[in-house]
């Protein structure tokens, strides 16, 4: 699965992804100080699925004059972010989204995959 990693992904976790036999765009050392808008572009442009911490992505992606259609979000809500939690949590969420995520935005928990639903159903 073609997959971008926000900066806070940790390495740890992106690594386990990519032997997993994904293709990870990794912000960090792909393309580092990036604005989340440009990544979210990127993401949109090469149909690749968001793994982010960050809420303010989120925002974004909600915000975007034209909702995404091509790539999808994953905002993960987890306390500590850390590889032991977030690894298998992604791989979990990746396996649980399958081919079914291009234009939507989840919100994954410890205990649940929340869809938000498409700015014209709010």
């Amino acid at each position: 699965m073609l997959l971008l990693a926000d900066e806070n992904f940790p390495r740890p976790t992106v690594s386990a992804l990519r032997g997993d036999g994904h293709n990870v765009f990794w912000a960090r050392a792909d393309a580092p100080g990036t604005e989340d808008s440009v990544l979210l572009e990127m993401a949109e442009s090469a149909g690749r699925l968001v793994l982010t911490l960050d809420k303010d992505f989120w925002q974004i992606a909600l915000q975007r004059r034209e909702p995404i259609a091509r790539c999808g979000l994953l905002l993960f809500r987890v306390h500590p972010a850390v590889p032991d939690i977030l690894t298998p949590l992604a791989r979990r969420a990746i396996l649980h989204v399958g081919t079914a995520w291009p234009g939507q935005i989840r919100i994954v928990t410890m205990d649940r995959i929340h869809l938000v639903p498409p700015r014209s159903q709010r």
